[in-house]
């Protein structure tokens, strides 16, 4: 019987796997803004191409951040201490608010000090770790009620606002409402990530970490557990969407089929809705359980290797693109009104696959290095 601790290269395989295709969305965030998409998407005047690469990019948050839940679990499990995970959770979570306002901001803006700071996924992640700290002690089915509660329940509260009640308007901006957090003409802060969601997620993930990875609990046993559980996500997404009443806006017949189902699955992420977290989570459990069945291949090992320093590659890729924006603006100009970009998605994908395959003998060095000397704790951050 396998421990949990030999379980851990399927997950580092999905983050890998998610990384890599979130390299897509940055490259085009960062190529492609004269084509920007909103939350959610026009179907009208959008792409197929553009639509199903942002819509497969939505894998991405709610896996990181489910798999952050469980890998709390294991940490919790390894060390036998609820009190040494708490204080892990804090500062790893505080850590991951600092490199989202300094580090991760100068990325996308280049602009120190910021006149703007976007509150995105690391700040999320970091917001929900330290949420999670004050909950890990409470019973399991405690744990699990509260994360149900959260996922289900908060789109009714998106009606609620506090336009007019200035300290709980901001506090509303940060928990469930995206908007603009302004200190006079000095900074404006952008909730990109209200974080009410995104707690009930990781709390899942913990949730589910204590249900499945127990030491009783035999390979095929919990995979058929997170089976079933992607399988009912999944489920639940199709009946509640079919029914158009509940989770997110409302689709609509289309003229043709394609953009029936575009409509169909374009689902809200900011913050995001009960139906964007069950399709999400669904696909991204059932991914688990495939790569579980060929972790030990040698052509997961990259992905295994990307997933083992997400945060390292996280950074240097915003970076790296940064500096190849700057070096095309320099090179060919303004290409596409105020910002120079391409011209089709297959060249986003095209950039994304070199750019991988470029950082990956970089990750693959600091991987060695970081496994090599976990005696320095900065390195267990990225």
């Amino acid at each position: 019987m396998a421990t949990p601790f030999q379980r851990l290269q399927a997950i580092d395989a999905l983050r890998g796997l998610v990384m890599l295709i979130m390299m897509v969305d940055h490259v085009r965030e960062t190529f492609y803004l004269h084509h920007q998409v909103p939350d959610p998407m026009l179907i009208p005047g959008t792409d197929e191409p553009l639509f199903f690469s942002r819509m497969v990019a939505h894998l991405c948050a709610p896996v990181f951040v489910l798999l952050t839940g469980l890998s709390t679990y294991l940490y919790q499990h390894k060390h036998n201490s609820i009190q040494m995970t708490r204080e892990f959770l804090i500062k790893r979570g505080l850590f991951l608010v600092f490199l989202e306002l300094i580090v991760i901001n100068f990325a996308w803006t280049a602009q120190f000090p910021p006149d703007v700071v976007y509150l995105q996924v690391i700040w999320a992640i970091g917001f929900s770790m330290i949420a999670l700290s004050a909950v890990i002690g409470l019973p399991k089915k405690w744990l699990w009620l509260l994360s149900l509660v959260v996922i289900f329940g908060h789109n009714l509260l998106d009606t609620i606002s506090f336009a007019d009640i200035p300290i709980m308007h901001q506090l509303w901006l940060i928990l469930h409402e995206r908007g603009w957090i302004e200190f006079g003409e000095v900074i404006r802060f952008r909730t990109s990530y209200p974080v009410l969601p995104w707690i009930g997620v990781i709390i899942l993930g913990y949730c589910i970490g204590t249900s499945v990875f127990g030491d009783s609990t035999s390979v095929q046993k919990r995979n058929r557990t997170l089976l079933t559980f992607g399988m009912v996500s999944i489920a639940l997404f199709v009946v509640l969407r079919l029914a158009n009443i509940y989770g997110d806006q409302a689709w609509l017949m289309m003229p043709t089929l394609s953009e029936t189902f575009m409509s169909f699955m374009n689902l809200t992420k900011y913050p995001p809705s009960l139906l964007f977290i069950l399709w999400n989570v669904g696909i991204g459990l059932v991914l688990l359980v495939m790569l579980q069945k060929i972790e030990t291949k040698s052509w997961i090992k990259p992905l295994v290797v990307i997933g083992s320093v997400p945060m390292f590659f996280y950074i240097v890729h915003l970076y790296v693109l940064k500096l190849l924006y700057v070096f095309a603006v320099q090179q060919f100009g303004m290409t596409h009104g105020e910002y120079f970009g391409v011209n089709d998605v297959s060249t986003l994908w095209f950039i994304a696959i070199a750019l991988s395959i470029l950082l990956y003998p970089l990750m693959r060095a600091f991987a060695k290095f970081k496994h090599g000397n976990k005696h320095i704790t900065i390195l267990k951050y990225l």
